[in-house]
């Protein structure tokens, strides 16, 4: 089991690392393709575009395979199309080559999340998860940092070579550790669809989509952040990417204890609601060095504290389709992160501050708390209406 997950984490270390090394080398890629940085914002906005179509897609069309057959072709296409991200010398190039990518992120961590919960003891599916995740967040510890580096230090094409490195060791390591599974999905695909019929699982990909937005908007523009505003050298974008992503790590496992010890959707609300008092105060402080440093180690912990409690919630939510509730589920976290960018984007092609950019995310945050708040009202209510009839 112990390698199975281990397998999982390395596919979440390439996804994680492809999908947040562009925010760290967001200015070097908008200068050698001569483009604005709000411009080179796009290239995330198509990634995530990306998973928002290809997590239903491919979750469906994975279904007619054993699960780790069709982790394993998810991930080929994953190292593919980042492989040939490295080679693109345009605009136009990168943003296809950037959507592409994005393609079987969903799937993977949708269909990965319900094969964690199944390799799992009895009442530890929240840990396997998160340990699915700890690839994840590592690669904001280890890959995100190194790419950036040499993102900035010599050719931004170079991360991308990176992550296709990290692919191959991906796709061996399932190959070689992950034992054999059932089909994704039991009920077949033409069933899994009715799961679209409850109200409660559009609740959760709404609160996923405007709740987790709040993060992206922040760390979208995290590099020009940390130095235009905060007066901070270009070089230390790495180290504090290093910094965010300790407490990203931090954040998985104390959201995978909040899950197990309250009902995961109360670990969303908390941690949606400190999510937005932090960045609003992120907002006020930028310009201090220091504590430019200190918020962004406690919005990453703090945002990465829902990552397992939500994925968790919408697993709950969509009961004997449990692959395609999840996979739908990265969807919304990657409209998200597409909203989020864009959002922030705004305010600052308007002229204004990058400190807008955590505004706009304490907005969103707070949003979040809202819906949270609304499907628990709407679960109460269901639970007094059953206990009613029996």
């Amino acid at each position: 089991m112990n390698k199975a997950l281990f397998a999982l984490a390395i596919g979440g270390f390439g996804i994680g690392m492809t999908e947040f090394v562009i925010m760290g080398i967001l200015p070097e890629v908008a200068s050698a393709l001569d483009i604005s940085i709000p411009q080179a914002g796009h290239f995330i906005s198509a990634y995530a575009l990306g998973v928002v179509i290809g997590a239903p897609l491919l979750t469906a069309f994975g279904s007619k395979w054993p699960a780790h057959k069709t982790l394993l072709l998810l991930m080929l296409w994953f190292t593919l199309f980042n492989s040939l991200s490295a080679f693109a010398n345009s605009y136009e190039l990168l943003l296809v080559s950037r959507f592409l990518s994005g393609l079987p992120h969903g799937a993977f961590f949708g269909i990965g999340a319900v094969v964690a919960g199944q390799l799992a003891r009895p009442g530890k599916a929240a840990r396997a998860i998160a340990t699915m995740f700890t690839g994840l967040t590592m690669a904001n510890v280890i890959g995100v940092p190194l790419g950036t580096y040499l993102g900035q230090n010599f050719s931004w094409n170079l991360s991308f070579m990176l992550v296709g490195v990290v692919g191959l060791m991906a796709i061996t390591s399932i190959k070689l550790w992950m034992p054999e599974l059932p089909k994704s999905s039991s009920e077949g695909i033409k069933k899994d669809l009715k799961v679209l019929k409850r109200g409660e699982l559009w609740m959760v990909i709404l609160l996923t989509t405007i709740g987790t937005g709040g993060f992206f908007a922040w760390y979208s523009y995290i590099a020009p952040l940390l130095t235009k505003v905060a007066g901070h050298p270009e070089g230390i974008v790495s180290y504090v990417m290093i910094l965010a992503g300790l407490g990203m790590v931090i954040g998985n496992l104390i959201g995978a204890k909040l899950a197990e010890r309250f009902s995961p959707i109360y670990a969303v609300l908390m941690s949606m609601a400190l999510m937005a008092l932090a960045l609003i105060t992120n907002a006020y402080v930028a310009e201090n060095q220091i504590a430019i440093l200190v918020m962004t180690f406690l919005i990453a912990t703090i945002a990465f504290c829902l990552s397992t409690p939500i994925q968790m919630v919408m697993i709950n939510s969509a009961k004997g389709s449990e692959s395609l509730g999840s996979s739908m589920n990265q969807s919304a976290f990657n409209m998200g992160n597409a909203s989020g960018a864009y959002f922030a984007g705004l305010p600052i092609a308007f002229g204004y501050s990058f400190t807008a950019a955590s505004l706009v995310g304490a907005v969103m945050a707070g949003m979040g708390v809202f819906i949270a708040i609304v499907i628990i009202l709407i679960r109460r209510k269901r639970k007094i209406e059953l206990a009613a009839v029996s």
